[in-house]
């Protein structure tokens, strides 16, 4: 109790460079919470598209029902086709109005004979499905085939992307949280160098002299480290929906925060205490330097 009085004293001293530190550890931890909850997210919605191959067959608009019906009977053969879906035109329609219902300007210029008729199709294996889209790309009625598989690969490479600049951003931000706590309790080492001598001199053990610095760099990095991790997750949960909406068609039903409560409890504990440690490397490197 003695060592937490004398830190929470060191601290009020100097509330400014305390705040700092604070506010430093704060934000590296509120984005390690973003891209951590994001990596999570992001690889549900793979495994999400990986695990519901889908192909869908867009025919010209002078392609008669009966015939797209000779399609959809040929590929139901198939014994690994687990759903085939007929969309008219006018099924097309409604479900363009329904994306749209809000912007009354790309309602008015669409009518049912614009939008084409389609064939939905799902397999249990991505490999069924290029097969039967490599089959009907060479057929003179269709006008387009749309394999899930390329918004996969795209999927993988965005989500890459993003997980290599996460970690270029929290590696920099770690890297500043680390110099930001050397450098305070490097000052306030050397503020209290006489104290520290007279402390020596009447026979004070090392271990006693810098605990008060060590647990000023815990208190820094678990004080930083709650509050980051905290707003992090309560902005990502607030921002996911919205984020998943405008990037995906809603017809998906994409699974938004599909976060096990266990997970959620070990991400947040575990990055409270990678806070409490990077305070203690902090401190550590800080007496190192300043406290041979």
């Amino acid at each position: 109790m003695k060592v937490l009085k004398i830190s929470l004293t060191n601290l009020r001293r100097s509330p400014y460079r305390a705040m700092s530190a604070i506010l430093v550890l704060a934000l590296t931890f509120f984005l390690l919470a973003r891209f951590s909850l994001l990596a999570i997210n992001t690889q549900t919605i793979l495994s999400f598209f990986e695990s519901r191959p889908h192909l869908s067959i867009y025919f010209k608009s002078d392609v008669s029902y009966d015939k797209i019906g000779e399609f959809k009977k040929e590929i139901e053969d198939n014994n690994k086709v687990t759903d085939i879906t007929f969309v008219s035109k006018e099924d097309a329609l409604k479900i363009y109005k329904e994306q749209n219902k809000n912007d009354q300007v790309l309602l008015d210029l669409v009518t049912p004979d614009i939008l084409p008729a389609s064939l939905e199709v799902r397999t249990a294996d991505s490999q069924t499905l290029s097969k039967i889209a490599q089959n009907f790309k060479d057929k003179s009625e269709v006008d387009q085939v749309v394999f899930q598989e390329d918004i996969i690969k795209q999927l993988k490479q965005w989500v890459g992307a993003v997980r290599l600049e996460g970690l270029i951003v929290i590696g920099s931000l770690i890297v500043v949280s680390l110099t930001v706590i050397l450098l305070i309790i490097g000052l306030r080492i050397a503020s209290r160098r006489e104290e520290i001598q007279i402390m020596q001199l009447i026979g004070a053990t090392k271990w006693f002299i810098r605990r008060p610095f060590i647990l000023e760099g815990v208190i820094y990095g678990g004080v930083g480290g709650f509050l980051g991790t905290s707003v992090g997750f309560l902005v990502f949960f607030f921002l996911s929906p919205y984020f998943s909406s405008s990037l995906f068609n809603p017809s998906f039903n994409l699974p938004v925060n599909p976060f096990n409560p266990v997970i959620l409890i070990v991400t947040f504990v575990s990055q409270i205490l990678f806070g409490i440690v990077l305070g203690l490397l902090g401190s550590f490197l800080a007496l190192w330097r300043y406290l041979r």
